[in-house]
């Protein structure tokens, strides 16, 4: 008499399994990807409020050049720069005591490079043509653009984490 093995092994997931498996990461995912993009959405909005600390900073330095005379201004000018590609490049100093004759002292760069919007959506645009201008004579409700640049704010028409606009940071 022999006798025959009926024992096979079975190598393998079942379907119960499979199922349980792709479940599981299923509702993992639920959680992870909204995580992820509110992640992401902080961290373009710390490179913004950098964006405008650098920008601002950047504004207050060529008013405070026109100012004390460092920079020369009009009779009737406010003093802020015309446009924000004054503050990237160089400008002539007005003669001052103390300086030398170097082409280098002569000249005065604010910024190195304006930053871009980080919301910004369209990759042709310049780093310029991503910010929203406030000229010194528009009225504080009615931020409009105009002669200089007194302030500036991001074009994105999306709500901040926080509730806020993009535009009114």
């Amino acid at each position: 008499m022999t006798q025959t093995n009926h024992h096979r092994v079975e190598r393998g997931f079942t379907l119960i399994e499979m199922v349980i498996t792709l479940a599981l990461v299923g509702l993992i995912s639920m959680f992870a990807v909204p995580l992820y993009e509110m992640t992401a959405t902080r961290y373009k909005e710390a490179e913004l409020r950098q964006a405008l600390r650098t920008i601002r900073a950047g504004i207050d330095a060529y008013k405070s050049a026109t100012d004390t005379g460092s920079l020369p201004r009009e009779a009737g000018e406010s003093g802020y720069p015309p446009t924000l590609k004054y503050l990237i490049e160089p400008q002539d100093l007005v003669g001052k005591a103390g300086f030398s004759d170097s082409i280098a002292a002569q000249r005065l760069v604010i910024l190195r490079q304006l930053p871009r919007d980080p919301f910004a959506t369209d990759p042709e645009m310049t780093a310029e043509e991503t910010w929203n201008t406030r000229a010194y004579a528009s009225r504080p409700d009615d931020p409009q653009p105009g002669d200089d640049v007194f302030d500036v704010s991001s074009r994105s028409p999306r709500i901040a984490l926080d509730g806020t606009p993009y535009t009114s940071w």
